[in-house]
């Protein structure tokens, strides 16, 4: 299971309004302060940004199956939209589009289909480097 940020602020909004134990007291309880508070800032920057990674994602997924997927036995109109664009819609297109993929890249493989594995690989970095986190750097303590 892949949590959303939804699931994460649930998490830290659990964490911090359990009171720590006694013998939690002292630097446990600032590390787990700044692991909520860690938690938080990575919610945040996927929450900025997470509808338009996911239209971009099942934009690109959607053209490599429309091209590829109908000479592997994937029909192009068959494919999921992405509904009323909020992030639960758009993640449920996006993980049938995925498995699409997933199909149509094991017929590649099969049909030993070089061109249409590396495309797909490509595909694959590049959802991965929409979807990267990028923490600002800490500043030091003054």
């Amino acid at each position: 299971m892949t949590p959303t940020a939804q699931d994460l602020l649930s998490a830290c909004i659990m964490t911090l309004a359990t009171p720590p134990r006694p013998e939690d007291a002292g630097l446990f309880a600032a590390a787990r302060l700044r692991l909520v508070a860690l938690t938080n800032k990575l919610a945040a920057l996927e929450a900025a940004d997470a509808a338009a990674i996911r239209v971009r994602e099942n934009a690109a997924l959607r053209t490599i199956l429309a091209e590829a997927g109908p000479a592997h036995g994937i029909a192009a109109d068959k494919l999921p939209g992405d509904g009323d664009y909020s992030i639960a819609t758009l993640d449920a297109a996006n993980a049938a589009l995925r498995r699409l993929l997933i199909r149509l890249h094991e017929a590649a493989e099969q049909a030993s289909d070089r061109a249409l594995d590396r495309k797909i690989l490509k595909l694959y970095r590049d959802m991965a480097g929409w979807r990267e986190l990028h923490l600002p750097p800490v500043k030091p303590a003054s």
